[in-house]
């Protein structure tokens, strides 16, 4: 059995894995963790393995949005694979948790476009909507999401829907404001719209492929909460 009591970015578990050992990793943040699963899962497809600490439904949401308001924010962008706004620096973030890079055609080119993330775990209202706006209007960026642990009110899905559409070099229209729900997120009834002519691999790099180990016995991935 291989431990790694602070896997970080999951190389030990990764080669672990390789090698067909059993393992358990252990880390404090649930970014780690989703990172980990990320990578594992690109590298062995239709790997088995258990996570535990992190939120499996919405009362876990809400009692890691109480305990910890970075660490839900880091969660919730997780959910939609988006990265922390400067690399999980605390403090004033202008209106950004996180970002997704994604490709898209311009005139006929791919190009890099920034998606903007913004995370709510307490009260919602519609002045935060128009506030995602503005954003994206001085971020110049085509399209936000705006992820919440409440259900969105009338008044905020119809300012969301006044953002008008992106238009992608496929020439489908995706919202530029969208309303995600964790709930969404977790029950897997919704996930963010855009174009991605990189399919993820803008945001983050995909671990190469390996061959899973005949050896292999199904592995175990623990986190650690913060309590």
């Amino acid at each position: 059995m291989v431990l790694d009591p602070f896997c970080g970015c999951g190389t030990a578990v990764h080669a672990a894995q390789k090698l067909g050992r059993n393992w358990i990793g252990i880390d404090i943040t649930h970014l780690a963790i989703s990172l980990i699963e990320k990578r594992l899962k690109d590298a062995f497809p239709g790997i088995a393995f258990t996570v535990h600490g992190t939120p499996k439904d919405l009362a876990g949401a809400r009692d890691l949005a109480e305990r910890d308001k970075y660490q839900f924010q880091w969660w919730a962008c997780s959910l939609v694979d988006a990265q922390p706004f400067q690399g999980k620096k605390k403090g004033a973030d202008g209106g950004i948790d996180g970002l997704i890079y994604f490709a898209d055609a311009v005139g006929g080119k791919a190009a890099t476009q920034r998606l903007v993330v913004s995370v709510k775990g307490g009260g919602v209202s519609v002045a935060q909507v128009r506030d995602l706006k503005g954003v994206l209007d001085r971020e110049k960026a085509p399209i936000g999401l705006f992820v919440t642990l409440e259900e969105p009110t009338k008044p905020m899905r119809v300012e969301a829907a006044s953002a008008g559409f992106y238009k992608g070099g496929n020439g489908k229209d995706y919202p530029k404001l969208q309303l995600l729900t964790v709930a969404e997120l977790l029950e897997g009834r919704k996930r963010p719209e855009f174009p991605d002519l990189s399919m993820g691999t803008y945001t983050f790099k995909k671990a190469r492929q390996e061959k899973l180990s005949l050896a292999a016995e199904t592995p175990s991935l623990f986190s650690a909460d913060n309590e």
